[in-house]
């Protein structure tokens, strides 16, 4: 019988290779164990992680786990890496982003309708960063494409899950303000990509 000790330990080895966040099932299914089980000893090894304040931590986006830096190491790791050219998102793109990270899944129509503008380039843009995806297409005519955030979405903006998203009442008139302190959540995300 396998150990919990060994289990987490191989956990934290699989986190490690993959890289990319490690789903909770697909771990489970090496050890043929439950999910519940396995999703247990990941919160475990977050917790001793925390505890212990050490360099590598272990995040959760959607019942996955990751190991990333610890962000207070931050100043040392650019330091030490070359530096790289940044690209902020535009205005436009946290926009439409909001947008679709609170109605999604959504439609480009029903996003230009809310900006009165269109989009094209923008939601473009965000497909190319991984920060929204494909989810299906809608029952309305000409069956459009619907949209919603990725994986990769709560990752950069350090949600768990959209659950984490701030409370913002009416999306419509955050994204339309002309008053910068209305602009609540493009305030709150914003964030720098590597190019």
């Amino acid at each position: 019988m396998t150990t919990k000790k060994t289990i987490k330990s191989a956990f934290e080895s699989m986190m490690f290779v993959w890289g990319e966040p490690l789903d909770v099932k697909t771990a489970a299914e090496v050890f043929n164990m439950n999910w519940k089980d396995a999703y247990d000893y990941f919160l475990e090894l977050k917790q001793e992680y925390e505890q212990e304040g050490r360099g590598i931590k272990i995040i959760e986006i959607n019942k996955s786990f990751q190991f990333v830096t610890n962000e207070e190491n931050f100043s040392y790791i650019e330091r030490l890496c070359t530096p790289v050219k940044e690209k902020k998102l535009s205005q436009s793109a946290l926009e439409v982003l909001a947008i679709i990270s609170y109605k999604q899944p959504i439609t480009k129509g029903e996003i230009d309708s809310i900006r009165g503008i269109k989009c094209d380039r923008v939601i473009e843009g965000l497909l190319k960063k991984d920060l929204i995806e494909e989810k299906g297409r809608s029952t309305a005519i000409g069956r459009p494409i619907l949209y919603g955030t990725t994986d990769a979405f709560l990752k950069h903006f350090g949600f768990e899950s959209l659950k984490d998203l701030p409370d913002i009442e009416n999306i419509e008139s955050a994204v339309s303000a002309e008053d910068p302190q209305d602009e609540v959540y493009a305030q709150q995300i914003s964030i720098d990509f590597d190019m």
